[in-house]
């Protein structure tokens, strides 16, 4: 039997999913830490835990220490603490090395955590990435751009889901991004080359520092132009056969760079672009599972639960390296213009035309107040045998279904 102490701050969707996940497991008891009181969990959470502490900040290393040691007096040591959000690895590491209990090291989790200290790790290993530096001042952006030229981004270095990323074409954009997003006293950016080409994304799975297994995916379009327009719906496609040349050069760098992370036991979730000569440069590399909605991607693409996979994997240091089986896609549905749901056009064409393929869908609700996040109000996954099948009903979809809002 392992104990676990699953680390979930708050009552997010995607985290509870892994927790459930988790509470499914044989041979597996769980206790949660969060923020949030017992009560506001669901039932059918609440009656399989095998204990529950409540702390005031999850980020805090200390709390998760004396939290961990207050699950074990309700259901015994713990062999494992574990959560998937970004912001808590380098929290959940320190808490490890603290109670020496198994998993990524706080070395590791800085290297993961810190996109600029991870780029220069990178770059000292001989692995592609942007060109960069960790700036504290303006005078130091000033340096970087007469070296470096533009376009340039600049964004936090310990950023998640290119929140807060900003791209400068021109001289003239750069003092005003300055002002608003900084550096400021304390608080460094990180600012890097722009990167031209197509950007993709690479999932990995290590066991005792082994690639077992790995996946590719397409963004439509970019990330960074989904951001700066915030009325794009956009798509993320993981074709079905990932074994071309094209990828060879992501199925080298890939694993070496996760390996030079530090990533021992684990999934990883990694940016990167596919250049116009045909070359690979790595964005960056998270030590968590992916978000949006990529893991149950990962689960339809496979015909599998990625969820429980890496509840296992993380758990009990196993995992079964699923087949793929389909092309899958997510079509995310973002609206236009300000304010509430106001009505969704295009969903009974859509449901004509493309019903067969859809396989999980959330559809935004008239009167939801509009989404901050680059997921928007709602979105739809679709799987097919044939990737450029699934590809042109993705992009179907997108031109078809309409949120609007007001």
């Amino acid at each position: 039997m392992r104990h676990v102490a699953f680390v979930v701050p708050y009552l997010f969707e995607t985290s509870v999913r892994f927790l459930q996940a988790a509470l499914g497991l044989p041979d597996t008891r769980v206790g949660l830490i969060s923020c949030d009181p017992l009560e506001r969990f669901a039932p059918q959470v609440r009656e399989r835990l095998a204990g529950h502490w409540r702390v005031d900040d999850a980020l805090d290393p200390a709390q998760l220490v004396t939290a961990v040691r207050g699950l074990a007096g309700q259901m015994g040591r713990v062999d494992r603490l574990v959560g998937v959000l970004e912001q808590l690895q380098e929290p959940l590491a320190v808490a490890r090395k603290a109670l020496e209990l198994p998993g990524l090291d706080p070395e590791s989790a800085r290297r993961f955590r810190d996109k600029a200290h991870m780029k220069d790790v990178l770059a000292a290993a001989g692995l592609p990435c942007a060109r960069h530096a960790l700036v504290h001042t303006a005078a130091e952006a000033r340096t970087f751009l007469a070296q470096v030229g533009y376009p340039v981004v600049i964004k936090p270095p310990a950023g998640a889901g290119a929140v807060n990323t900003v791209r400068l074409d021109r001289p003239e954009q750069l003092d005003a991004t300055l002002a608003s997003v900084g550096p400021r006293p304390g608080a460094p950016v990180l600012i890097e080359e722009f990167m031209t080409g197509k950007e993709h994304s690479f999932d990995a799975v290590f066991v005792d520092g082994t690639c077992v297994f790995h996946s590719i995916s397409h963004y439509l379009p970019s990330p960074l132009e989904v951001l700066e327009n915030d009325w794009i719906q956009w798509c993320v496609v993981l074709p079905r056969a990932i074994d071309g040349p094209e990828y060879d050069g992501i199925r080298a760098a890939g694993p070496a760079a996760m390996r030079v992370l530090g990533l021992q036991t684990g999934l990883a979730h990694m940016e990167w672009f596919l250049r116009p000569d045909g070359s690979v440069a790595i964005s960056e590399v998270g030590a968590r599972p992916p978000g949006a909605q990529f893991t149950t991607l990962l689960s339809v693409a496979h015909d599998t639960d990625m969820y429980k996979a890496w509840s296992r994997l993380v758990i009990h240091d196993r995992f079964d390296p699923p087949q793929r089986k389909y092309a899958a896609g997510a079509v995310y549905l973002r609206g236009q213009g300000r304010g509430h749901v106001r009505a969704i056009h295009g969903l009974e064409q859509a449901q004509r035309e493309m019903g067969d393929m859809v396989v999980d869908v959330k559809l935004p609700r008239t009167g939801q107040a509009a989404a901050s996040g680059y997921e928007g109000e709602g979105y739809a996954i679709l799987r097919h045998e044939e990737t450029a099948v699934l590809v042109e009903a993705c992009k179907r979809l997108v031109s078809m279904v309409r949120v609007e809002l007001g």
